[in-house]
C-alpha cells in the first residue's frame, strides 16, 4: 500500500447510527420512568381518597391521562351483568347532553363484562361485538379497556378511548392501566370499607338520639325530621322524604322533606309507585333510576337512584322513608338498604314507644279529671248545698228585711255556684273526640274572637253536657248561629254589654245571645235571622228573636237532642 492511499483513523462502526439507537433507547428509558412516576403518583393520589364516588371519577381522569387518551369511562357492574353506573370523563355538558342515552352494558361493553380480561383494539367498529354508538355520541376509533377487581370480584370496567396524535394504544399502556386498576381495586375496597364504617357509626348515634328523644318527651315531628336528616347523611341521599297514609289510604302524604322542604303535603299514589309497593309488601324497594314521568318524588326535584324503606315491619307498616339521589350518582346497595330497614324498624318501634307514652299519660291526665269530677260532684257540691239548705232554713229566723234579703242574695249565689261547678263537672268529664277542641272551647274561641271587634268581653255561661251529649252536626249548626249573632251584635247592636249562655237541658241545646245596644228595628232587614230561623227548622227546633223590656236584643236559638 502506498503512501498516498487514504487510511481511516476511525473503524466504519455506523457511528451515527448507534448513537441514534442509543438517544432513542434513552427517551424510551426516561419516558418508562416518567410513566412510572406518574403511575406511583396516581397510585397514591386514589388511594388517599376515601369517598368513594370521589374515588371512581380521579380513577378515571387518572387513566386518561397515563396513557394519554382522549375519552375514558368507568362502568361499574350492578346484577344481572348490567351497567349499574356509568362514570365519563373527557366529554363536555353539551357533549353529554347530545347522548341519547348512556351504554347499557351490550355489544363491546357487554363482552368485557361477560369476559373479563384486558382488550386492545386499533378501531372499534372492526370488532365483530361491536355494536356501534348511541345517536349523538362522538367518533371514537382506538379503544384500551380493562377490567377492574375487588377481591377476586368484578368491580367495573375501565374503558379508555381515542389516543391522541391519532396513535394505537400500546402493550405498555395496557400495563400501566393494568397496574393502576389493580391499585384501583384495593383503593375501592378501602372506601367502601370506610364508608360502611361512617355509615354504622352514623346509625348507632341516630338510633341513639332517637330513641332518646322520643322516650324524653321530644315531639314526634321533632324526631322524624331528625330521622330524616340521619338517614340523608347515613346514605348520602339528596332528598329524604317521610311519607304517612292519607286518611282514605289511597296514597302516601309528605309530612317531612330534607333536602327539599317545598316537598312536604305532596302525594304519591299507593298503587303504582315505589314508596307504594314497599309501604304494601313491608320490604325495602329500589331502583338504580327512576323512570321518565314517575312522580315518586314528586315537585320539581329530578331523581335517579331512589329507595323506598317501611317504617314497621309487614302488616304494620306505619309509613315510608324515600330516599333519592340526583340523576347519574351511583345507586343504593343492597347493604345501604338492609342498614337503612334495621335503622327505620328501630325507628318504627320508637314511635310505638312514643305513642304509648302519650296514651299512658291521656290516659292518667283523664283519670285525673274524673277522679276531680267526683270530688266535685261528691264533697264540693254536697257541701255548698248544705250550706244553702242551712241558709234558707236560717232566713225565717231573721225578722230585719236587709238582712234576710243579704241571705237570700247568698243563697243565689250558692245556687249560681253549684251549677257552675256541675258545668265544670261535666267538661272534665271525657268529650267524643279528645284530640280535637272541645264545643266549649270552641264558643270560648268564638267570643275570643269578638272581643277585638266588639272592644270588650261578652260574658258566658255554659251549662250541662255539652260536650257528650251534642252531636257534631248539632254542634256546628250552634257555632255558625253564635257566630253569625256575634257579628250583628258588632254590626247593627252599638250595644256595650253582650252575654252569651249555652245549656243543655230537658233534651235540648238552648243558645242564648244577649245585649244591651239598640234593639231590632221594626222594619229592618233581618236576612241574617231567617238563617238562624232556618237552622233550627232543619233540626226540628224553634228561634226567637225579640226586645226585652230592659232594652236590647234578646235571641234565642232552641233545638231537640
Amino acid at each position: 500500500m502506498s503512501s498516498d492511499d487514504p487510511h481511516p483513523l476511525i473503524p466504519n462502526m455506523r457511528l451515527d447510527e448507534l448513537l441514534a439507537e442509543l438517544h432513542s433507547r434513552l427517551e424510551a428509558v426516561l419516558s418508562t420512568r416518567d410513566r412510572v412516576h406518574s403511575l406511583l403518583e396516581a397510585v397514591v393520589a386514589i388511594g388517599s381518597d376515601l369517598q368513594l364516588e370521589t374515588a371512581l371519577r380521579r380513577i378515571v381522569e387518572t387513566a386518561t391521562h397515563l396513557v394519554d387518551a382522549s375519552y375514558g369511562a368507568l362502568g361499574v357492574i350492578g346484577e344481572e351483568n348490567t351497567l349499574l353506573e356509568f362514570i365519563p370523563v373527557g366529554l363536555s355538558q353539551e357533549e353529554i347532553a347530545r347522548i341519547e342515552h348512556w351504554p347499557h352494558g351490550l355489544g363491546l361493553l357487554g363482552l368485557l363484562i361477560k369476559e373479563p380480561r384486558s382488550l386492545r383494539l386499533a378501531r372499534i367498529s372492526d370488532h365483530p361485538a361491536s355494536h356501534g354508538f348511541p345517536p349523538g355520541h362522538p367518533p371514537m376509533g382506538s379503544f384500551l379497556g380493562v377490567p377492574i377487581r375487588v377481591r377476586d370480584v368484578v368491580f367495573g370496567n375501565l374503558y379508555l378511548t381515542e389516543k391522541r396524535g391519532g396513535a394505537e394504544f400500546d402493550e405498555d399502556d395496557q400495563a400501566i392501566v393494568t397496574a393502576l386498576a389493580t391499585a384501583a381495586g384495593v383503593a375501592i375496597e378501602n372506601a367502601r370499607l370506610y364508608e360502611e364504617t361512617r355509615r354504622r357509626e352514623i346509625w348507632l348515634q341516630a338510633s341513639s338520639e332517637v330513641t332518646t328523644s322520643l322516650l324524653s318527651g321530644a315531639g314526634v315531628d321533632a324526631v322524624l325530621t331528625q330521622v330524616a336528616k340521619r338517614v340523608r347523611e347515613m346514605t348520602g341521599a339528596d332528598v329524604a322524604l317521610i311519607r304517612f297514609p292519607t286518611e282514605d289510604g289511597e296514597a302516601l302524604r309528605v309530612v317531612i322533606a330534607d333536602g327539599a322542604p317545598e316537598l312536604v303535603g305532596t302525594e304519591v299514589a299507593v298503587i303504582g309507585s315505589l314508596s307504594g309497593a314497599a309501604y304494601l309488601s313491608g320490604e325495602p324497594r329500589m331502583v338504580s333510576h327512576l323512570d321518565a314521568g314517575d312522580a315518586e318524588i314528586g315537585g320539581d326535584v329530578e331523581i335517579g337512584p331512589a329507595a323506598a324503606v317501611p317504617l314497621g315491619a309487614a302488616g304494620s307498616v306505619r309509613g315510608i322513608l324515600a330516599l333519592g339521589k340526583h340523576p347519574g350518582r351511583m345507586p343504593f346497595t343492597q347493604s345501604i338498604l338492609h342498614m337503612l330497614h334495621a335503622f327505620a324498624g328501630q325507628a318504627a318501634v320508637a314511635l310505638e314507644l312514643a305513642e304509648t307514652r302519650k296514651d299512658a299519660e291521656r290516659l292518667g291526665l283523664l283519670e285525673d279529671r274524673d277522679r276531680i269530677a267526683k270530688d266535685l260532684h261528691d264533697v264540693v257540691i254536697q257541701r255548698l248545698f248544705a250550706v244553702a239548705m242551712t241558709l234558707m232554713s236560717a232566713v225565717r229566723l231573721v225578722d230585719r228585711p236587709e238582712a234576710s234579703g243579704r241571705l237570700q242574695h247568698a243563697i243565689d249565689e250558692l245556687d249560681e255556684t253549684i251549677r257552675q261547678i256541675r258545668s265544670t263537672i261535666f267538661a272534665l268529664q271525657v268529650p267524643r273526640g279528645a284530640d280535637e277542641p272541645s264545643l266549649r272551647a270552641r264558643i270560648v274561641e268564638l267570643l275570643e274572637g269578638a272581643r277585638g271587634h266588639l272592644g270588650f268581653m261578652p260574658g258566658l255561661r255554659m251549662e250541662g253536657q255539652l260536650e257528650n251529649a251534642v252531636p257534631a252536626p248539632v254542634a256546628e249548626h250552634l257555632l255558625a248561629v253564635l257566630r253569625e249573632a256575634l257579628s250583628n251584635v258588632v254590626r247593627h247592636a252599638k250595644a256595650s254589654k253582650a252575654e252569651v249562655s249555652a245549656e243543655v237541658s230537658d233534651g235540648r241545646v238552648i243558645l242564648v245571645v244577649r245585649d244591651n245596644g239598640v234593639g231590632l228595628p221594626e222594619d229592618g232587614r233581618r236576612s241574617g235571622l231567617r238563617n238562624l230561623e232556618e237552622r233550627a227548622a232543619q233540626l226540628g227546633g224553634s228561634f226567637q228573636a225579640g226586645r226585652p223590656a230592659d232594652g236590647g236584643t234578646r235571641i234565642t236559638w232552641s233545638v231537640p237532642l
